[in-house]
């Protein structure tokens, strides 16, 4: 009897946890992220970014649909791209697809998250939890670190368990 309680509230965690982080991995079942990071921001700045890597293991494409964090008013899925000689960011209404078999990088100077209307500044050294839906793969949560106000990646803290 003991046994089978065992094995029912092992099977309960499991299927109340769909994403679990390994090697400072976050899986959720084909989606892999990896290497999150945020900036750290001035006092009274309004609006911060959010960075981080997504694998699709599948072979179905899947979409990044939306990102919600408490720390802003509104956190949206953008991508700068050159046009012309100008640099211009704008917000992916239609989330941004993960190809199957493929990885997509949310980068400073590329798609990113902007949160819109930041409550408070994002200190170096503190972390920024926000949530992620896909389309297919289902709903995440991720604790971003906020590094320096100039960091380009994430590789300094891969080593966090």
């Amino acid at each position: 009897m003991i046994r089978l309680l065992r094995a029912a509230f092992a099977a309960a965690i499991l299927l109340a946890t769909p994403a679990f982080a390994h090697n400072g991995v976050v899986h959720l079942g084909p989606i892999n992220i990896s290497k999150p990071f945020t900036r750290a921001t001035l006092p009274n700045a309004p609006v911060g970014g959010g960075f981080f890597t997504i694998e699709n293991t599948g072979t179905e494409a899947d979409r990044l649909v939306s990102a919600t964090s408490t720390i802003a008013k509104d956190t949206q899925i953008h991508e700068m791209a050159l046009q012309g000689d100008v640099m211009k960011m704008r917000k992916l209404p239609d989330g941004l697809e993960i190809p199957a078999g493929e990885t997509v990088a949310l980068a400073p100077g590329g798609f990113h998250l902007m949160f819109m209307g930041i409550n408070q500044p994002l200190v170096e050294g503190e972390t920024v939890s926000i949530t992620l839906t896909f389309e297919k793969a289902g709903t995440v949560e991720l604790e971003l670190p906020v590094l320096g106000s100039a960091a380009d990646g994430a590789e300094a803290v891969e080593h966090v368990h």
